[in-house]
């Protein structure tokens, strides 16, 4: 029995290093039908807030109304999220069409995105997301790091379906387009303090100043702090807590009539928490065995919010710049962007969720990418503009784990525990070519099409250090990726349009590749063919907007985590490539609705279907390697169907206005890991497991359905030139409770992580 221990306890080392495999007011000019917009520099643009008539969005690197872009997009303002009390971006979930947006612990300020059912939820470094995040420009280019603070927002956009054109290979899902505010160039302060359950409190200010015409310049400073909202029942403690803060500053130069601005902004994050997990293990697990009773066949709900972890910790630091420079020479805009992001993570993890020390972690990593992209915009001729540019990436990291199995004795560190840690080293280098262009070809029609050429090399080397190399690889991959789309507007109020698109995701290696064979052999890009109709439109004055697509996504060469055979163990965890890939069908709706100018309503839906297509790989049963064909399971964080409505209600007073929000958030059960349900087993005339039929996941990685309503209700004074406001606010309202993440462990173990519970607080800010 303790030898099949020890076997499983290497069987989890070897194959998921540390189990991180975790499975978002300027009036625009009006427009003459037919004619494309005029191209501007989107860091030139101050996004509108929502409600003014037109909102002017950037999603394709030019400033467009959002009625007249032929893209799926939703538009989220900095007043929506203040209204929300809106934390980070998570809060963004449901309010956009297909969009799920849930945090998980592995990882500092890390995220799981999935829009349109398409995601790859993984923290390792050398694996990059399927949904962009995209701050003032610059990509960030692992899930650690995307769930960004909700505070200094100036417009949200979330743009859906590959949009690898203009936003680089790794946006196959979509983008999640982030404008922060920039210098006002004039004296001012904006300053607020929450409290709220669980002893969570904030304070954040942002300090501006400037010549009010040349330069300016805004500091800020953010504090977040909370007790958590678990209950750690051997400690009898709460549990969860963190504590994060962000400082910097950016300052604007624009001369006066020299067609030329520059914006420089630097910031440092910096974040400590306790990650804990909540015990998901059953009977028929074999740490079931080894942990009291009361802490096994636990449920997925109510039973999530009581912990038995062992005392664990993370410490995030995150600095990073961004220099924007645009130049309007009046024929053609140029713009530059320049990005560095660098991470520092040191992190213990006690996996198991068991008050037994079965399977501890610590890791230490350090990441670093730089970005370079320069484009130009302009009018080729009358009807026809064009954005065409270059991009540059690069990055690097390196991440050392020690693992404690079964030490059965916290006392003893990991680093002293574990005498032969795993090591990954790795390098990315990219680059590409891109233009995106519109042409008024005949009345009311217009062609959008383009593409982009990239090229990425990737590098990887997996080692233990005492055992010595494993393996190490190096691979370049080379793709182009066209798009063509068509619109037709027959007025202002009306805009139908058709397009395909190919999205691509790079190859690479495997971080956990336990052969030299394996660690030297590279996965393969994985594409994206979508196409998808839509219509806007608007009516009685633009009071009525509602936008309606459809779309079929044809997934190719999907990447996915394998098991084949090799290794000290016999067998491995690797990530591969299944042809047979998956498709997915579905039609989004949002509308706005202006009833008064005090009272605002807006709707969001999406209906997805999506099926696996010749899901077969290999699969461990017993002691033998056998085909297990995944085809009837469901696809990750892809819910068939998600839906919104939240009204706004502005009240005038003798004071200055109190305004009410409600929302409710609709998002029906789905899975968070493809794993093992009931199976099928295939047997030849001896009797012999020839193939195995896996018929769906786990019930245990799969959520309830979720009906999430929050409301606040703001009181805003005037106070001569100044503007003090009180908020209270409730969030999950009905007290919802599920995962956000679940995963089970090859029969060892299982672990969730929990939806926050019913939360409430207030707000108390001024701004002038």
């Amino acid at each position: 029995m303790a030898s099949a221990r020890r076997r499983g306890a290497w069987l989890v080392a070897l194959s998921t290093s540390a189990l991180t495999c975790i499975v978002s007011p300027a009036q625009a000019q009006s427009e003459i039908p037919g004619e494309a917009p005029a191209p501007a520099s989107e860091a030139a643009t101050q996004p509108s807030p929502i409600g003014a008539t037109e909102i002017i969005v950037t999603a394709r690197r030019r400033a467009e109304t959002l009625q007249s872009t032929p893209v799926a997009i939703t538009a989220v303002n900095a007043a929506m999220l203040e209204n929300k009390a809106a934390v980070n971006i998570g809060d963004l979930q449901g309010a956009a069409p297909g969009l799920l947006i849930t945090q998980q612990n592995s990882g500092a300020q890390a995220a799981n995105i999935s829009i349109r059912g398409l995601t790859y939820a993984d923290i390792e470094k050398s694996q990059t997301p399927t949904v962009g995040v995209v701050v003032d420009g610059v990509t960030i280019g692992t899930s650690t790091g995307q769930l960004q603070d909700a505070f200094d927002i100036a417009q949200i956009e979330v743009l859906r379906g590959p949009q690898g054109t203009l936003f680089g290979a790794n946006t196959i899902g979509g983008v999640i387009n982030i404008t922060r505010t920039k210098p006002t160039m004039e004296p001012g302060v904006k300053a607020e303090f929450t409290y709220g359950r669980w002893n969570t409190w904030a304070a954040k200010a942002i300090v501006n100043y400037g010549d009010g015409e040349t330069w300016g310049i805004k500091g800020w400073y953010f504090h977040n702090e909370s007790d958590g909202f678990y209950h750690n029942a051997i400690r009898d403690t709460r549990a969860g807590g963190s504590k994060g803060d962000s400082y910097g500053a950016s300052l604007l130069f624009q001369p006066t009539g020299s067609g030329f601005d520059a914006q420089l902004s630097v910031e440092n994050v910096v974040q400590d928490f306790e990650p804990v997990v909540s015990n998901l293990t059953n009977s028929t697990e074999l740490f079931c065995g080894l942990i009291p009773a009361n802490e096994c066949n636990r449920n997925n709900t109510s039973d999530l919010y009581t912990v038995f972890t062992l005392p664990a910790k993370s410490k995030y630091r995150a600095p990073n710049a961004t220099l924007q420079m645009n130049y309007d020479l009046g024929a053609v805009k140029l713009s530059s962007i320049t990005g560095w992001r660098h991470s520092k993570e040191a992190q213990t993890q006690d996996f198991d969720g068991s008050s037994t020390d079965l399977y501890y972690v610590d890791r230490r990593q350090h990441y670093t990418q730089w970005s370079q992209e320069l484009r130009a915009a302009g009018n080729l001729f009358t009807g026809f503009d064009y954005v065409v540019g270059g991009y540059y990436f690069h990055s690097k990291y390196d991440l050392t784990q020690w693992t404690r199995f079964f030490g059965f004795d916290p006392s003893i560190p990991p680093m002293e525990f574990d005498q032969n840690p795993q090591t990954n080293v790795g390098k990315t280098t990219s680059y590409a070519f891109f233009g995106d262009f519109n042409w008024a070809f005949a009345d009311k029609w217009r062609l959008s099409f383009g593409g982009r050429w990239s090229h990425d090399n990737k590098k990887l080397t997996n080692s233990f250090a005492q055992a010595g190399l494993i393996g190490s690889g190096d691979a370049n991959f080379t793709k182009f990726t066209p798009k063509i789309g068509v619109d037709y507007r027959p007025n202002d109020d009306v805009m139908l349009y058709a397009s395909w698109s190919r999205g691509y995701r790079s190859g690479g290696f495997s971080p956990r590749a336990a052969t030299a064979q394996t660690a030297g052999t590279p996965f393969q890009p994985e594409t994206v063919d979508a196409y998808e109709i839509g219509a806007k439109l608007a009516a009685f004055d633009k009071r009525v907007e509602v936008n309606i697509a459809g779309y079929i996504s044809d997934y190719k060469d999907m990447q996915q985590n394998l098991t084949v055979p090799g290794g000290p163990l016999g067998n491995q965890t690797i990530t591969g490539n299944v042809p047979g890939g998956a498709i997915i069908k579905g039609i989004e709706m949002d509308a706005t609705l202006r009833i008064t100018p005090e009272l605002t309503i807006t709707a969001s839906s999406a209906y997805m279907k999506s099926h696996f297509r010749n899901f077969v790989t290999d699969g461990i049963n017993g002691a033998l390697i056998v085909p297990f064909d995944y085809s009837a399971n469901r696809l990750i964080y892809a819910p068939k169907f998600t839906g919104s409505v939240n009204a706004d209600y502005s009240v005038p007073t003798s004071f200055g206005k109190i305004v009410a929000t409600a929302g409710w958030r609709h998002i029906s059960p789905y899975d968070e890991q493809i794993s093992l349900g009931p199976l099928t087993l295939a047997t030849d005339s001896a009797g012999t497991v020839t193939s195995v039929v896996v018929n769906g996941n786990d019930p245990r990685v799969r959520t309830t359905t979720q009906d999430l309503v929050d409301s606040s209700l703001t009181f805003n004074f005037d106070i001569g030139d100044k503007e003090a406001y009180f908020r209270v606010f409730g969030r999950n309202l009905l007290n919802e409770k599920t995962t956000t993440h679940a995963f089970t462990v090859a029969g060892l173990f299982s672990f969730g992580m929990a939806l926050e519970p019913r939360t409430y607080g207030a707000t108390v800010g001024v701004k002038f």
